[in-house]
């Protein structure tokens, strides 16, 4: 075996102390000897000498070293910023530059590394270029590392997290794929709510940032809210400007940004934005007024009163003007009916009127029914329950609520017992749809009866639920802007007492009243989708007609069709895979819908132009280089000692580090005992010889 190194190690025959201090006490004495010239001296020091190496029993060690390649990292940043421009052609060209230089290196071991942030999660994360490459280093000692060449336009968005660990890879090298001095206008969102208040504001903070823009100068940015008609407005550049934003019901609200095209521009992707605010209810807000006390009166109370979002008012009419008992006035202690506070100043502030078997008593005067209607018309919500007086000239009918009232008495009251049933219309719509206990396909409902039931005409709107021989039970209805609910019975309090088994009243209740405050979930005709991580899951409702495919466009202006699985009547889903962030628009031809996915303002887009500043720290604190492809081309590579310098005017260093690995070993003896004995022998003799003579 011819050896690639050889060293001297000893073994010592004594302990390292008794050897060290046998050599010292020997070399007194030969000291000593040669001070007086003594005949033989000198051999007598070296058979001193060989006493003491004897001791120490010196070896020989020859390696068979086999060296190991240094590794070279060349990251290649495929991201969604590298797709602009001239930088593709770049990055394609540099890579097969480096490959044709690496190969004629001997010694190197190229490891590539691809960086990409497709996807939903990637596009929030931006381009994770270090910790792709400590990826990639995980398994090779630093001892190794020749140095790392990253292809990139320099928006890397880890640098500092890779500053802040104890390994920093280096030399690290860049080649930037842009153009110096590229400049880019983008929109950004400063500040923005999550939540918001509904029938409120909320404040956007924007800014158009746009290096080549004059000072002092406006940028036009159109902002839409729920995909309707973009409003134009004026923001200066380069400033943080507020927006005030409206908030008109509750769910989500998506907020879309774009800012007119700059003088100079990479891409438009970063001119737009996109927000999601969930709209939120304060409180709501329900007046109940109850005509006179009855047996259901308590089951309005208690299921408003139940539920935490709601602040409820409630009157009952104790004292109408007609009823003379002789009780002094200052004896009684019931509370004056506020009626012009209720029905003139605050009666726009309540979600929802309810009034419970009310008939006119000359307690609320015309003027103030006038004002109801009106508040109907303009928004607000209503729900009559009826009761036997609704079919008598005392009936609300005969007031200007009636106008807006879906179904007019006839003057007859049912008073037999039936079960209700929900409607074929009623299958389709959110309010009835599923309740528990209706029967399945047309089957027999499974809750109690009700005894008492309006007869009416006239009726228009919907209705879901239906009485004794199939006459109407519960109407729904819009009117202008408003929604009115209309149940023609005063037994609902019948299924809260559990009688013949009950039935849902709450559930009924809770969804009528939420109905009417426009809750999302419950509208009847509506297209919606939700984002679930990679998925869009697609829900349509509709009163009538056929459930049509969907139309999904991505953010990209890309579209598919999506059949949608009828899971009951009028009601279908679907589920579409998506690896886009960024807004869907959705339709069937007939509703439009919006849904936000993953990061709508993604961190890859947010800056698009090529940049030396993100790197050039991580650069000069490992000894590395950095150079424009577009200005110098691919720089020429050489091996370097670690201790110099690692870059330089047209050139990138690479470390020589010298690894290997040891596959074999030789120890032999260097003075084998035998040796030593004749040694020492030949030594004693000859000096006992040269004093004699």
């Amino acid at each position: 075996m011819i050896p690639d190194a050889v060293t001297v190690t000893f073994g010592p025959l004594l302990p390292w102390p008794a050897v060290v201090a046998l050599g010292v006490l020997a070399a007194l004495i030969a000291a000593l000897v040669l001070v007086r010239r003594a005949r033989g001296g000198w051999w007598r020091a070296a058979a001193l000498a060989l006493l003491v190496l004897a001791l120490a029993n010196p070896s020989i060690v020859a390696e068979r070293r086999d060296p190991r390649a240094d590794v070279v990292v060349v990251a290649v940043d495929r991201t969604a910023s590298q797709e602009i421009g001239e930088r593709p052609a770049r990055t394609e060209a540099a890579v097969a530059a480096l490959d044709e230089k690496l190969a004629r290196i001997p010694g190197l071991q190229v490891e590539r590394v691809v960086v990409s942030n497709q996807g939903l999660a990637g596009a929030e994360e931006g381009t994770r270029l270090l910790a792709a490459v400590r990826e990639a280093l995980v398994d090779v000692p630093e001892h190794r590392l020749a140095g790392v060449i990253a292809i990139t336009d320099g928006q890397v968005h880890d640098v500092e997290a890779a500053l802040a660990s104890d390994r920093v890879p280096g030399p690290f090298h860049v080649l930037l794929t842009g153009d110096r001095g590229e400049q880019d206008r983008r929109l950004r969102i400063v500040r923005a709510p999550s939540f918001g208040m509904v029938d409120k504001t909320v404040t956007v903070t924007l800014e158009v940032v746009d290096p080549a823009a004059a000072p002092g100068s406006a940028a036009a940015v159109l902002m839409g809210i729920d995909g309707a008609e973009a409003v134009p407005l004026s923001v200066p550049v380069n400033q943080e400007h507020a927006v005030e934003v409206p908030i008109e019901h509750g769910g989500q609200t998506i907020l879309e940004f774009a800012a007119e095209p700059g003088s100079r521009e990479l891409a438009l992707d970063n001119n737009r934005a996109v927000i999601a605010v969930n709209g939120v209810r304060d409180r709501l807000r329900v007046l109940l007024v109850s005509g006179e006390p009855h047996a259901g009166e308590r089951t309005w109370r208690d299921i408003l009163k139940s539920d935490p979002s709601v602040d409820l008012v409630h009157f009952t009419i104790l004292r109408p003007p007609e009823k003379q008992d002789g009780t002094p006035i200052r004896e009684l202690s019931l509370i004056a009916f506020p009626i012009r506070e209720l029905f003139e100043l605050k009666l726009a502030d309540f979600d929802l009127i309810i009034f419970d078997r009310y008939r006119r008593r000359g307690v609320l005067p015309r003027m103030y029914m006038q004002n109801i209607a009106e508040y109907v018309r303009n928004g607000g919500a209503l729900l009559e329950a009826s009761g036997p007086t609704f079919a008598s000239r005392l009936s609300l009918a005969r007031t200007p609520i009636g106008e807006v009232l879906p179904a007019q008495p006839t003057g007859g009251v049912i008073e037999q017992g039936f079960r209700p049933r929900i409607t074929e219309l009623g299958g389709r719509h959110p309010v009835t749809a599923g309740l528990a206990g209706a029967g399945e396909d047309g089957g027999e409902p499974t809750w109690g009866r009700w005894f008492r039931q309006i007869e009416a005409r006239d009726v228009r709107g919907n209705v879901v639920m239906s009485g004794d021989a199939s006459r109407p039970l519960l109407v729904l209805d819009r009117v202008g802007d408003g929604r009115v609910a209309h149940l023609l019975s005063d037994h609902l309090w019948l299924w809260s007492r559990g009688y013949e088994g009950g039935g849902p009243q709450a559930e009924l209740l809770r969804r009528t009243a939420h109905w009417l405050m426009r809750e999302p979930d419950l509208e009847e005709n509506d297209l919606r989708a939700f984002a679930r991580g990679d998925q869009l899951e697609i829900d349509r409702r509709m009163l009538e007609g056929s459930l049509a495919p969907v139309r999904v466009t991505g953010p990209d202006g890309t579209g598919r069709d999506v059949e949608l699985a009828e899971i009951a009547p009028g009601h279908g889903t679907a589920t579409v895979q998506v690896d886009r962030p960024g807004l869907y628009r959705l339709s069937d031809g007939v509703r439009t819908a919006l849904v936000a996915v993953g990061a709508l303002n993604p961190v890859e887009l947010s800056d698009v132009a090529a940049t030396e500043a993100r790197l050039q720290p991580l650069s000069q604190a490992t000894g590395g280089g950095m150079q424009w492809l577009a200005e110098d081309g691919v720089p020429a590579l050489r091996r370097v000692a670690g201790d110099r310098a690692a870059a330089g005017r047209g050139w990138f260093g690479l470390r020589a580090n010298g690894d290997y690995v040891v596959t074999g070993v030789l120890t032999v003896p260097a003075l084998p005992a035998a040796l030593a004995l004749v040694l020492l022998l030949g030594a004693l003799m000859t000096a006992w010889r040269r004093e004699g003579d």
